[in-house]
């Protein structure tokens, strides 16, 4: 898993062995998210990204959707009320098919000059941990805690 952060543009890639409708599938449905995304549920449907944990939820516009390959969306981190004051960031999520039967995942967040302290929640193990968690359940079927 390669990493590279500042404040404004933060970008993670890992391989996954799982085909990219796989990979869509679990960044898009409540029932995978929940297991490896914090919590969270997450939905998306209807040009928007919906988000509940616990009795917090919110939502986020969709600005690009092209299954299985890319999901672009807005940012609000609706999970923490300081936060969630700052303004919307932009998340792409990338998944990119390779020959040797494992799937590219690359996530950019950026667009964070109005959210630094987005930026630093999410920065290094944020992130890391989502993607360790999403590629350990679908590698293995099993949540990476718990």
């Amino acid at each position: 898993m390669t990493t590279m952060t500042t404040q404004t543009t933060q970008v993670y890639s890992v391989f996954i062995l799982a085909t990219p409708e796989q990979i869509w599938e679990a960044i898009t449905k409540p029932e995978f998210t929940e297991r490896y995304f914090h919590g969270a549920t997450i939905a998306v449907r209807d040009g928007r990204r919906f988000t509940t944990i616990g009795d917090l939820a919110w939502d986020e516009e969709v600005l690009e959707e092209d299954p299985p390959r890319r999901l672009v969306h807005r940012w609000v981190a609706g999970y923490s009320e300081e936060l969630a004051a700052e303004e919307p960031s932009r998340v792409t999520w990338e998944i990119d098919p390779q020959d040797d039967g494992t799937t590219l995942l690359t996530v950019v967040h950026d667009q964070l000059e109005g959210a630094p302290k987005t930026a630093e929640s999410v920065s290094g193990t944020g992130w890391m941990y989502v993607l360790s968690g999403l590629k350990t359940l679908l590698e293995t079927g099993k949540p990476l805690a718990g």
